[in-house]
């Protein structure tokens, strides 16, 4: 959201900033041409007074040498400020202009020799840009004798000076325009983090609360009222989640636990009733096996509820250490039962874990794996380290599952209609995902190749940041048997 948010917001303060600085250059501009302005029609108006005494007749004739001084005046004029100036007749015609042969741009038709022989003096020219080198700034004053405009006072100036002089009134305003926008960017990414920072606490503490960590709360402070409103909803909503989930899962320990007593009495008065029996009675047989298998139910109803309520005692832990001492408890099974039980990859891997919640879900997935892999197969455990994370990858060359019983795998008491002679409840994986999951794991299944069934178990190699080191006194978790 921030990557959407934030370039809108410095679009907008950009078009805000520049449309408050294009005024003030433009104003910047026409001040310093209005300066110019001023000193050439001050210039102009001193040749005038000059050209009104040039054009006064001489008694008998002739010059008295008042347009010699003129043009003297005009070509030393020229020279010091290389200036091209000249006084004209109403025709056009040159009375004396500086540099020598230099006439009026546009002759009697151009637009400032046309506003002089009206009486006007070129106050507003055409505005002169920085990058309009070619331009030039034509500024004419009429000659005035008895109220009538007599002649034509034209100065014609490089632009050169002028356009320097607004490139330089123009930095200040550039650096602060910059200063302003830079200002307006942290401001926005100030403002944008203190909108969206409950947002992503609010992002953070869902995915907690979806991975099993009921406990993460929203602290509503910072951001806009509405986010701290809908973070204070979000906690009671979280309130009410957790205190359903404690009462499912303590319903589910209490009802498991209470029914475990009256179960082995049953059991035992089953015991003692086939002492009066055939040994061979397959009514017996089959009541006492149903009687085993619903007391499997109760105690993995029991490690679920456990699982799932007790905190994970996480540390750093030798994974593939761990992950060895299971195999070896589990080898004299697999042996039994004609299957081979390996161990490969990495010698010692350090992952962030519960080692007795690990060890559980190994137990439980080893388990799995030698149930459903025939006599003479091989079940392989493999624990391969990665940058951010440790992967134990459990394969075994059984009958594997289908592309829809994947999607099922995991779900409690779910499984899969072609074994359901194998003994089992169904919550075993169920157990798995709950242990891993208190600890920041997870587990995926698929494929193995050419057949048969892979449970991938991925585990953080650090400590998340939000979290430090487990507390040394903690107390392991404990799991029926």
């Amino acid at each position: 959201m921030r990557s959407r948010l934030l370039p809108l917001l410095i679009i907008l303060i950009a078009g805000v900033v520049v449309a408050l600085g294009i005024p003030l250059a433009i104003s910047e501009a026409a001040r310093e041409q209005q300066r110019v302005v001023v000193d050439r029609i001050d210039d102009t108006a001193r040749f005038a007074s000059l050209a009104q005494y040039v054009t006064d007749p001489v008694p008998g004739g002739g010059d008295d040498g008042k347009l010699a001084t003129l043009r003297q005046e005009l070509e030393r004029y020229h020279e010091v400020y290389g200036i091209r100036a000249g006084v004209f007749l109403r025709d056009g015609t040159p009375l004396a202009a500086a540099p020598s042969g230099w006439e009026a741009p546009g002759g009697a038709a151009g637009r400032e020799f046309s506003e002089a022989l009206a009486g006007r003096r070129s106050h507003h020219p055409g505005q002169v840009w920085p990058w309009e080198t070619d331009e030039r700034l034509i500024v004419a004053s009429p000659v005035i004798r008895d109220g009538d405009v007599i002649a034509v006072v034209v100065t014609d100036s490089p632009t050169g000076p002028l356009r320097s002089r607004i490139v330089h009134g123009w930095l200040p305003l550039a650096a602060g325009e910059a200063a302003a926008m830079l200002l307006a960017v942290a401001a926005a990414f100030r403002l944008t983090g203190w909108v969206l920072r409950p947002v992503r606490d609010l992002d953070k503490a869902a995915h907690d609360i979806a991975t099993g960590r009921l406990t993460s709360r929203v602290a509503p402070a910072g951001g806009p009222p509405e986010l701290r409103h809908l973070a204070r909803s979000f906690n009671e909503m979280a309130d009410h989640v957790e205190q359903v989930l404690e009462q499912q899962r303590a319903f589910v320990a209490d009802a498991s636990h209470q029914l475990r007593n009256p179960l082995a009495a049953l059991l035992l008065r089953i015991d003692l009733l086939g002492l009066e029996l055939p040994e061979d009675s397959e009514e017996f047989a089959s009541v006492r096996a149903e009687g085993k298998r619903l007391a499997r139910v109760l105690d993995d109803l029991l490690d679920l509820a456990l699982a799932e309520h007790s905190p994970a005692d996480l540390r750093v832990t030798d994974v593939a250490a761990l992950a060895a001492e299971r195999i070896d408890a589990w080898r004299p099974v697999a042996e039994q039962r004609g299957i081979s039980l390996t161990r490969d990859g990495a010698a010692a891997v350090t992952g962030w874990a519960d080692p007795v919640g690990l060890s559980s879900a190994l137990d439980a997935v080893i388990d799995n794996a030698l149930k459903f892999t025939p006599r003479g197969g091989h079940v392989t455990v493999t624990v391969t380290p990665g940058r951010d994370e440790v992967t134990v990858v459990t394969a075994d060359d059984g009958p594997g599952l289908d592309d829809e019983e994947l999607t099922r795998i995991g779900s409690r008491f779910w499984r899969s209609g072609r074994h359901q002679n194998v003994a089992g409840s169904g919550l075993g994986l169920s157990i798995v995902s709950a242990l891993l999951a208190a600890g920041g794991a997870r587990v995926r299944y698929a494929h193995n190749e050419p057949h048969g069934l892979r449970v991938i178990i991925t585990l953080p190699r650090d400590a998340p940041e939000d979290q430090g080191p487990a507390a040394p006194g903690a107390a392991p978790r404990p799991l029926t048997t």
